[in-house]
This record gives structure tokens, C-alpha cells and sequence, in this order.
């Protein structure tokens, strides 16, 4: 590892093509019309001062630890874990360790790119799906807190045997992507999976999770929009306000420097502050004490003493919850899952690569990549996270803040996630987070999710007809036929226990009924290409201009209908200054 650590400091994906003669000699990759205001400061293979590393990294993993133990708490409730805070920490110590475990495998093994790891959302949907099934739904005394005993051997054996199911399927249905990504597959299935698919499918991510978002925040509806109110004026009206604090060096010796506190964490400063007003009100007594009463949930003291009686240190293991078993259902349910990760996931390695300072990534990098991802998966799902690992878009995002796109960074932010994840304290004392507060953090990430998808349409026509109905219907769809199969049950009914299961599944996991239609029509509907995807018109748009064709000829024959035999010359002129296919039509 020691080598290897050594040998990624000096090249960028470890190419097994020539590098272009342009690039060498250049420390970032960037277009010379971009400015020196939009080159990072340290690029890929650049090692930034030990202490700039620390800071960075640890400020990378506060980016994404909103993101990251919102899964198990959102899992807790389908593993009738609601009531078991304790089981609730390992389970946050588990991902944070196997989230540093996966970004230190990508980083070194996979598509090398300064690009952290973490849970994902994609399988969430999927899981919850399978979790509420009646075969799995959750006793009703285990959503009694007074008729819970959590070291009961009976409700040991209730969370874990749902929680080896859940490791399987996500086992099983990793072993897709890691032969998908190694075997090159991916780049094939890219060819039909557009904007229009990817669009809705994110979307529907974010959308499918508001009864949870709503029953957290509903428990106490002032404290949930004090907090999400707290991390809208942190992260959109204060970002560009910077904190002064004392700094020093050789050159300018004491000085004072600009610290933009609230652009770098400000879901953790949001939660910070709501946990501390609500710290107050439970000490004054102002929030009620008794269970029943509105806002009871409200109050920091509702945990007990689930910090002390946590371990200082945890120590996570494949099997730790037994043997796993596998669903079928839930096998085939987590497969669609996993299969929006990795076309999200390809979006993240270039801009991660844009950002960074690193040309676009090879085919091959992208392959290996998503089979680390894979292995990542796989790795999750035996650790017993209840999930699985993906690419942090939060973080790739970050890259652009900072400018600074070393992988040595987001190296050292893996084994910070590690050293969290074994510090059982820490998984502790996230569980004491109050509800509301929860519920106020679920309300801004999950619209934020679902406003990312959205914004994949940027690169396609939306003034098409075709389009518009595609990505409205797949939508609306995929928000109708979920809720009418949730509420009829019984109507999926084929004789065969297996599929009916299958079925159920998949018609209640609102991202794949979204995401199958879009594709489908997406690929089945005429349409033309500089219509399906703008964002490859462009590109050649501005390549046309370099081999003497004409902008106007280009907008011109644009606006016939007819860009097909421009694109086809531009890709010829391409083909032969670079020796690869940039776009196949």
C-alpha cells in the first residue's frame, strides 16, 4: 500500500494509453478560458502542507456526515430499531467505518480521483420497500418504547434477522456492479441511459422519503423549522461571509485570515444550535416530560444514557449480525438501486476530474471506479451498514469551494471516517440528536436531493414536446402507481409467493417505477439526438468552430432538425486529432 501510495502522487489514473503531449509538463487540466480564478489550487497529485491536509479532511467528512448517518436513522425505523438508541450508534459507527474503508480503496484502487465514499440514498428506497413488506413489518410491540427490552434475545433476533436479509440482498446484487464496472459493461448501458432517466429516478430519491421527513419534523414542528431555517441562512445567505480569525506563517508572520465558516459546514452548524436550544428548553423544563404530550421528543434527555453506556471503542466485523441470508425481492429491489448509483456515480468522476484539475477519466478509470464501488457494496453489505457505498456528489461540490483537488486530502479524510467509526462515543452521541432536529435536516437534504435530479434536464431540449411529456409522466407515474399498490396490497396476487414479492417491490420503490418508464420511453420515443442531450451539442458546437464550420451552419442546421451529418464530421476530425470515439451515434 505504501508503494501504491507513492506511485498515485505521480500519475492520474495510472493510464495505460500515452499521455497527450498538451498535458505534460501541466499541473491542472483546465481550459484556458476559464481563468485562473477557476484553477484549483492543488491538483490531483499535489500534496498540500500536512496541516492544510488535516483541515481539509476533516472538513470533508463534516460535509458528508449530514448525508451519512441520516441512512441508518432513516433504516432504524424498517428494522424496528426505533427505540434501540444503542444499536442505532453501531450501526452509524459501522457505515462512517465502512464509508473511510471504501474512499481509501477508491482513492488508491479504483478511478483514483480525489472523490470520497459514502452511503446512498438509492438504496434506501429499495430497502425501506422490502422492510415494510408484511413478511418483515415490525411487530407492534416494538413500537411501544415501554414494552421494548432491547437486550431481550426475542428483540435481538427480530432487527437482526431483518438486518440479514437486508446484507444479502445488498451482498447479491453487488456482485452486479462489481462485474458491470470491471468488465466494461458500464460504458455500454450509458448509451441508453440519458438525462431523461436519470432525471426522474434521482428525483424520486428525494421525494419517495417525505413521510419520514414529515413524521420528524411533525414531532415538533417549531424546533424542525428553527433548524431549517438555521441551515438556509448558513448555507445560502451567509456563505460568502467570511469569519476573521488569527493566522500565521513565515512571510507575513501574525496576520489575520478569512475562515467562510458558514459555506464549509453549515448543516452542522445548523444542527449545533438547534440541539443546544433544545439542551435549554429540556433543562427549564419547558418542553413537556411526559411521552405522550406534543414535543416530548423534542428534549435532549429522551436517549437516556445511551452515551455511557456506549464503548469507547467498537470494532466492526463481517457477520457481526450473523450469518446472512438473501431475498429474492430484495435482491431484485436493490439492483435497481445500485443501478441509479452508478449512472450518478459516472457524473461524479467528471466533474470530480473538472474540479480537480485532472483531464476527463478514461474508460478504464471510470470501470474501476464503479467495481470498487462494487466492492464497496459488497463490503457494506457484509460489515452490516444496511447499505450500501456510492460516490458523495456534497463532496465533489466541496472540490470546487476549497480548490484544492488532492487525493491525499480525501485519503486522509478515509481514515478520519475510520477513526470515527471506531470511536463508539461518537456513534453515540449522534443518536442523541433530537428528533425534530432530524426531521428540520431530512426537510432541507431531501429537497436538495430531489432538486439534483431535476437539474439534469440542464443538458437536454425541455422545449420538446417529447421530453416534456417523458419526464412528466415518468413522474407522476411513479408517484401514483406506488401509493394505489402501498394501499391494495393483495392486488398483486399471481399465485407464486416469489414473484408477488418481486412485483410489490418494485411497484412501491418509487425510483424504479420512475426510472423504468423514463428509459423505456426515453429510448423507444423518436427523437433526436441534439434534442435527447444538449450537452453533446455543445461540445460540438464549439469543436465545429475549431475545423472551419461555421457557428451559424451549425445553429442553422440545428434549428432544421438535421445536426446528425455535422455531428458525424466533427466526430471523423475528432476521431483522427485524438485516436478515440468521443460520441457514437
Amino acid at each position: 500500500m505504501i508503494f501504491h501510495f507513492l506511485l498515485f502522487r505521480h500519475t492520474a489514473f495510472f493510464m495505460d494509453e500515452q499521455v497527450d503531449d498538451r498535458l505534460k509538463g501541466k499541473a491542472c487540466k483546465t481550459s484556458e478560458t476559464d481563468g485562473d480564478r477557476n484553477k484549483p489550487t492543488y491538483c490531483v497529485t499535489d500534496v498540500p502542507p500536512w496541516y492544510l491536509c488535516i483541515f481539509l479532511a476533516i472538513q470533508h467528512y463534516l460535509t458528508a456526515f449530514g448525508g451519512i448517518i441520516s441512512i441508518p436513522l432513516i433504516l432504524s425505523e424498517g428494522l424496528c430499531l426505533q427505540h434501540d438508541s444503542l444499536t442505532q450508534s453501531q450501526l452509524i459507527n459501522n457505515i462512517f467505518f465502512v464509508s473511510g474503508l471504501c474512499t481509501i480503496l477508491q482513492v488508491i484502487f479504483g478511478v483514483r480521483l480525489p472523490i470520497l465514499q459514502g452511503g446512498t440514498f438509492a438504496l434506501v428506497t429499495p430497502a425501506m420497500a422490502l422492510l415494510s413488506m408484511p413478511d418483515w413489518e415490525c411487530p407492534a410491540w416494538t413500537k411501544n418504547a415501554s414494552l421494548v427490552n432491547t437486550s431481550s434475545p426475542v428483540f435481538i433476533e427480530v432487527w437482526q434477522t431483518r438486518m440479514r436479509t437486508l446484507q444479502g440482498s445488498i451482498m447479491v446484487a453487488s456482485i452486479l456492479q462489481v462485474l458491470v464496472g470491471f468488465s466494461g459493461l458500464i460504458g455500454f448501458l450509458m448509451r441508453f441511459i440519458g438525462p431523461l432517466t436519470i432525471a426522474p429516478t434521482v428525483s424520486l430519491i428525494g421525494l419517495s422519503l417525505y413521510d419520514s421527513a414529515g413524521v420528524k419534523a411533525g414531532s415538533h414542528w417549531g424546533i424542525s423549522a428553527m433548524t431549517t431555517v438555521l441551515i438556509i441562512l448558513f448555507s445560502q445567505y451567509l456563505r460568502r461571509i467570511p469569519i476573521p480569525v488569527p493566522a500565521y506563517d513565515k512571510i507575513k508572520k501574525l496576520r489575520v485570515s478569512k475562515f467562510f465558516l458558514f459555506q464549509i459546514m453549515p448543516i452542522l452548524l445548523g444542527i449545533a444550535v438547534s440541539w443546544l436550544v433544545c439542551y435549554l428548553l429540556t433543562i427549564y423544563d419547558v418542553l413537556p416530560s411526559d411521552p405522550d404530550e406534543y414535543g416530548y421528543l423534542a428534549r435532549t434527555d429522551v436517549k437516556g444514557n445511551v452515551v455511557s453506556e456506549a464503548s469507547w471503542f467498537t470494532f466492526t466485523y463481517p457477520g457481526k449480525w450473523g450469518l446472512p441470508t438473501v431475498s429474492l425481492a430484495g435482491v431484485v429491489g436493490i439492483i435497481a438501486g445500485i443501478i441509479c448509483s452508478m449512472a450518478e456515480s459516472v457524473g461524479d468522476y467528471h466533474a470530480c476530474a473538472r474540479l480537480s484539475g485532472a483531464p476527463p477519466p478514461p474508460k478504464h478509470a471510470i470501470n474501476r471506479g464503479i467495481g470498487v464501488e462494487g466492492v464497496g457494496s459488497l463490503l457494506a453489505g457484509a460489515f452490516g451498514t444496511g447499505n450500501g457505498t456510492t460516490s458523495f456528489s456534497e463532496n465533489v461540490a466541496a472540490l470546487g469551494i476549497t480548490r484544492v483537488g488532492s487525493r491525499t486530502v480525501i485519503l486522509l479524510s478515509g481514515f478520519v471516517m475510520i477513526l470515527m467509526g471506531i470511536l463508539g462515543k461518537i456513534g453515540a452521541i449522534f443518536t442523541t440528536i433530537p428528533t425534530p432536529v432530524i426531521g428540520g435536516m431530512f426537510m432541507i437534504m431531501f429537497g436538495v436531493i430531489g432538486a439534483a435530479g431535476i437539474s439534469n434536464l440542464q443538458s437536454t431540449d425541455m422545449n420538446s414536446s417529447r421530453n416534456i411529456f417523458i419526464f412528466g409522466f415518468s413522474m407522476f407515474s411513479a408517484l401514483v402507481i406506488p401509493n394505489w399498490i402501498m394501499k391494495n396490497p393483495t392486488f398483486l396476487d399471481t399465485g407464486v409467493k416469489e414473484v408477488d414479492q418481486v412485483l410489490q417491490i418494485l411497484l412501491t420503490t418509487h425510483m424504479f417505477v420512475g426510472g423504468f418508464l423514463g428509459f423505456f420511453l426515453d429510448n423507444t420515443i423518436p427523437g433526436l439526438i441534439c434534442k435527447r442531450e444538449l450537452s453533446q451539442w455543445d461540445f460540438l458546437v464549439n469543436a465545429g468552430n475549431k475545423y472551419n464550420l461555421s457557428c451559424n451552419q451549425c445553429v442553422s442546421v440545428h434549428a432544421q432538425g438535421c445536426c446528425c451529418r455535422v455531428m458525424l464530421q466533427l466526430r471523423r476530425a475528432l476521431d483522427e486529432e485524438f485516436h478515440v470515439v468521443m460520441w457514437t451515434f
